[in-house]
């Protein structure tokens, strides 16, 4: 059965991002530190920022990257909307709690800036100095791996902070629906597209996993919330006389992935990756996006090739 790509676009919105590299003595440490700095930050909607791992670097991960003190790395991102009002002050709280209650803590790990040295011309965060009050005078601005770093004594020896960390404009909210005839169908279709995205340099996807089983619509009946569930493309709704369904005939479950990321090209990319990975899922009957007709944003990410070449180019 030919799985159908709906002529339409993800709209995706700006954002304010930061990252960072984490090492560890090996991969398992590594990857508590990064479940920890990356963790309650799947959508802001009711989280701090959304979070993830852009790709392991170092030994065991791309090569071609080489962390400062030569052991496995992982580039985290964080994003929070543009069109938040106090955007850069939100970006530093998120950025220096997740660093300073998850990275500092972890054993083994240390945090670097991803950009060497920023100089004065790009907005960054003095997070290095910020961190290192925690050393209660006994922190020292020292060199480490080739550059300036804080260094923080601590039980276990020391923790190494970069000083600066670099932000940008960047774009959140791509997403891509699979639906598809049964559940299981439905989650590989978007366990194989986050998959692709992983092999996308760039992007995050920030949910559990990388998939949302539970997308949602602006607003809703209650007037405190401002999200809710997407009663449209909920098939246990499908019959309800209150609802529209839009569901195709012989779909049970839908599943969602988000991709956030530096740019709209690499989300373009990282978007395209996904769809061709999971074109060949039996069961899956249909991909599609949500948007809102430019109410939420306007970085449109096309899901049709030609599109999303023309889009990308313009």
């Amino acid at each position: 059965m030919t799985v159908e790509v709906e002529d339409t676009y993800a709209e995706a919105f700006r954002s304010l991002w930061v990252e960072f590299l984490i090492t560890a003595r090996d991969r398992t440490w590594l990857d508590h530190a990064v479940n920890a700095a990356t963790g309650f930050a799947s959508s802001s909607i009711m989280c701090d920022c959304e979070a993830g791992v852009d790709r392991y670097v170092g030994p065991g991960g791309d090569e071609t990257f080489r962390t400062p003190d030569g052991r496995p790395g992982a580039i985290c991102q964080l994003h929070v909307p543009r069109f938040w009002k106090h955007r850069v002050q939100a970006l530093e709280k998120a950025l220096l709690g997740r660093v300073s209650q998850s990275v500092l803590p972890c054993p083994t790990a240390r945090c670097f800036s991803v950009q060497d040295d920023p100089g004065e011309a790009q907005p960054y965060f003095r997070l290095g100095r910020k961190v290192a009050y925690f050393g209660d005078r006994f922190e020292k601005l020292e060199e480490r791996f080739e550059r300036m770093m804080w260094v923080i004594p601590t039980m276990a020896g020391e923790f190494c902070v970069d000083r600066r960390f670099v932000y940008h404009d960047g774009v959140m909210g791509g997403n891509l629906w699979f639906m598809a005839s049964t559940e299981d169908a439905a989650l590989l279709a978007a366990e194989r597209a986050v998959a692709a995205c992983q092999d996308c340099p760039g992007v995050i996807t920030p949910f559990p996993g990388g998939v949302a089983s539970s997308g949602s619509k602006a607003g809703s009946h209650y007037n405190f919330l401002f999200a809710s569930t997407n009663d449209r493309f909920c098939p246990t709704l499908a019959g309800d006389p209150q609802v529209a369904s839009e569901l195709p005939d012989g779909v049970t479950c839908a599943m969602e992935i988000i991709i956030n990321g530096r740019d709209l090209p690499a989300v373009s990319n990282a978007t395209q990756a996904a769809i061709t990975a999971a074109l060949d899922v039996v069961g899956l009957m249909k991909i599609t996006a949500g948007n809102y007709g430019g109410r939420l944003g306007k970085s449109w990410v096309w899901l049709q090739p030609e599109r999303h070449a023309e889009r990308v180019s313009a």
